[in-house]
């Protein structure tokens, strides 16, 4: 659930934040929001800064989503933070960024702690550097027990790949016996991708303007709404948060039906 309206109004406190939460509807807030950080890079290159400086600057903008997120009762955030196919960047970025994830879980976790953040990583681990992928073991584990939000970190992430390693299990317990064939449906995958026990997203934000999925939660997103901001990553903000969420109220959801 929400906070309670006075106490929203004072973590939304600027004017434009204020025209905008009177029109919050407490009881339609959608229950798992996905966000592809994007824009990171072109944040950096308009200031003349390495990319890596918009990496760092990113990781406010992370901080500050989190908070607004449990203000407004949101239960699941996911973020995608490296994706499968970033290796392909040069190779100081790809290490610099594999050492901010450890340099910040280990700053963050008092904070994580102190909110209640429940943090899950999800994506293939086998080409992370042991270092970051220890860091996100542990903090998942120190984190276990936390529930005002569960911040799921798309790690090593894509769509296809998921999909691929959910149909090799489903494969696998049909070979030892334990599935039969014929019960496969929808409901059968979902159990065998990364996500398994969580909702679907309700929302997807990309930042940056940019009009695409980048092979993200292909499965997860069937239905959810999407949301586009041409606001880039490091500037993102509560205010657009609360802008998206807003939004996404005002649609009406029909999962394929009649319109």
């Amino acid at each position: 659930m929400p906070s309670d309206r006075s106490h929203l109004e004072k973590f939304f406190s600027s004017k434009r934040d204020r025209e905008l939460i009177g029109l919050l509807r407490s009881d339609d807030v959608p229950r798992h929001v996905a966000i592809i950080m994007d824009g990171n890079g072109r944040w950096a290159a308009k200031r003349g800064l390495p990319r890596v400086a918009g990496h760092r600057a990113g990781v406010k903008a992370v901080r500050e989503t989190l908070a607004a997120a449990i203000e407004l009762g949101i239960e699941y955030l996911t973020v995608y933070s490296f994706s499968s196919e970033n290796w392909s960047r040069p190779a100081d970025e790809v290490n610099t960024l594999m050492g901010l994830f450890v340099e910040v879980l280990e700053r963050e976790l008092e904070s994580l702690q102190r909110l209640g953040i429940r943090v899950r990583v999800i994506g293939r681990d086998d080409a992370v550097p042991s270092e970051t992928m220890n860091a996100f073991r542990r903090t998942e584990a120190k984190t276990a027990e936390n529930t005002a939000l569960t911040f799921v970190v798309a790690l090593n992430y894509g769509g296809r790949a998921e999909l691929a390693d959910a149909l090799r299990e489903v494969v696998g317990d049909v070979v030892q016996g334990s599935l039969d064939p014929v019960t496969i449906d929808e409901s059968v995958i979902s159990e065998h991708l990364y996500t398994r026990g969580m909702p679907d997203p309700d929302l997807v934000i990309r930042t940056s303007g940019e009009m695409r999925i980048s092979n993200f939660l292909l499965w997860q997103i069937a239905y959810s709404e999407l949301w586009v901001t041409a606001v880039l990553w490091p500037d993102f903000s509560r205010h657009d948060l609360l802008r998206a969420v807003i939004d996404y109220q005002r649609r009406e959801r029909r999962f394929g039906g009649a319109s």
